[in-house]
């Protein structure tokens, strides 16, 4: 017969022990409770496995230094799968005309694109030639605008020379009626003709390949980690990832920034959430854009003018704000110009559309075609006194990416994008991706790669 002997020492730190576990247990049986009363989405689920790996780590941890570990513990593979509808690729042959439509009918900003000449067994690096998104064909577009030299006396000045440019004639030939200048005078006929040109009409998505309109495809296995994915969707800039089956050499799943919130506002409750996103806003660093950082446009400015500001200052959307004040009366984002080239009825009755005039027109374009276009941007604000919560949860409800900040007379104060608010949920550990980005994403100001 064989007799242990336990110290108090040993019996005490025994108990300690099991009354943490049994702290995690009631806690779970209490999440698990409140989901069954009403029912979450997988992303709630996810995050009860977050809450797992938060209780055993570390007690020495700072809450960011436990998320970290947490999220590097989960593979991709168990971030839930996106609606059907948002599972889509692009042909390498489409045109520019047919990839606008497309994106804008399943309400997604980019999707990958398949070499339709790749053979059946290609492997994904040569079945997937990149990410092509909805602004960037925005960008190329205007880009076939901008003057190559100053403006000549024998410059065109009609939009009619988008159909010259077209059909061979040099890109560089500048369109006064897309001009910075002259952006005033623009018509609808502008946007008529170019959507019926050939230039819209048979250059394909290919044919803008290799350029710095494209993201790079980027892609990451099931194994890899969460914590891998959420810093390639914040400190890397990318709007999505996607995940690899290596087996079928497919693409298994999509993950978006807009992803990633709604995971986020479905985890409110657990305690690693709660002790993150009750913080203030100031108390994370938010907003990092300031008032004066902030790129904005005039009610009474072309419509034209904002789309090509936001390509010159490589933002996705401006606030409009009045003329004669400091109030802001809309926001226009850069996949908005869909309206111009898939809906004439926008523009065919101004003269010269404003940016107040087009707001005015897509909302009652809106109301009578409600199912046609479901993405419009829209001014969300916030005060600074938000919690990380209470912005989570406005981004998740509304579906935008931005949140302008405001004071209580309405002025802006900053603003918040859907990467702001992932960049301070995670750290990049010194170190963890080496040299993986030399020569495919430009690094981040401050890196510590």
């Amino acid at each position: 017969m064989c007799i242990t002997i336990v110290s108090n020492r040993d019996l005490i730190s025994l108990s300690v022990q099991l009354q943490r576990k049994n702290g995690r247990e009631i806690k779970r049986v209490m999440a698990m409770a409140t989901m069954q009363e009403s029912p979450r989405s997988p992303e709630a689920k996810l995050g009860l496995r977050v809450e797992d790996l938060w209780d055993v780590q570390e007690a020495q941890l700072s809450p960011t230094e436990k998320l970290n570990a947490c999220f590097e513990s989960i593979p991709v593979s168990a971030f839930p799968l996106a609606p059907s509808n948002q599972e889509i690729e692009i042909k390498s042959d489409a045109t520019l005309a047919e990839a606008v439509m497309k994106l804008a009918r399943h309400n997604v900003f980019s999707a990958p694109v398949v070499d339709v000449d790749a053979p059946e067994d290609a492997t994904w690096i040569d079945r997937y030639i990149g990410i092509v998104e909805f602004a960037g064909i925005v960008v190329w577009i205007l880009h076939q605008s901008e003057p190559a030299s100053p403006r000549s006396p024998s410059t065109p000045t009609s939009a009619r020379a988008i159909a010259a440019a077209a059909n061979g004639v040099s890109f560089a030939l500048e369109l006064e009626a897309l001009g910075l200048g002259s952006a005033a005078a623009t018509s609808g006929n502008f946007f008529e003709d170019l959507t019926s040109s050939e230039l819209y009409k048979n250059t394909t998505v290919r044919d803008i390949s290799g350029t710095f309109r494209w993201a790079p495809f980027l892609a990451l296995e099931r194994s890899n980690s969460f914590l891998t994915m959420l810093l390639l969707l914040s400190k890397y800039k990318m709007k999505s990832v996607p995940v690899l089956d290596l087996g079928s050499g497919t693409i298994d799943k999509i993950i978006t920034q807009s992803a990633v919130i709604h995971m986020l506002a479905e985890c409110a409750g657990l305690q690693w959430f709660e002790s993150w996103g009750t913080k203030k806003l100031s108390e994370v660093g938010l907003p990092l854009v300031t008032p004066d950082q902030i790129i904005k446009v005039y009610e009474d400015e072309p419509v034209l003018q904002a789309f090509k500001v936001m390509r010159k200052k490589r933002v996705g959307a401006v606030p409009v704000i009045e003329r004669d004040g400091k109030k802001a009366v809309g926001n226009i984002n850069l996949r908005d110009v869909q309206f111009l080239l898939n809906a004439p009825e926008i523009y065919h009755d101004y003269r010269a559309i404003t940016v107040k005039d087009f707001l005015t027109a897509v909302r009652s374009y809106l109301e009578k075609n409600k199912n046609a276009f479901p993405m419009v941007s829209e001014y969300v604000t916030c005060r600074k006194d938000c919690t990380i919560k209470e912005l989570i949860q406005l981004l998740d409800q509304e579906k935008i990416h931005r949140v302008y900040v405001v004071d209580d007379d309405g002025d802006l104060q900053g603003l918040i994008t859907l990467r702001d608010i992932i960049s301070r949920l995670v750290h990049e550990p010194r170190g963890y991706f080496g040299d993986f980005f030399d020569g495919v994403l430009p690094l981040p100001a401050n890196t510590r790669v």
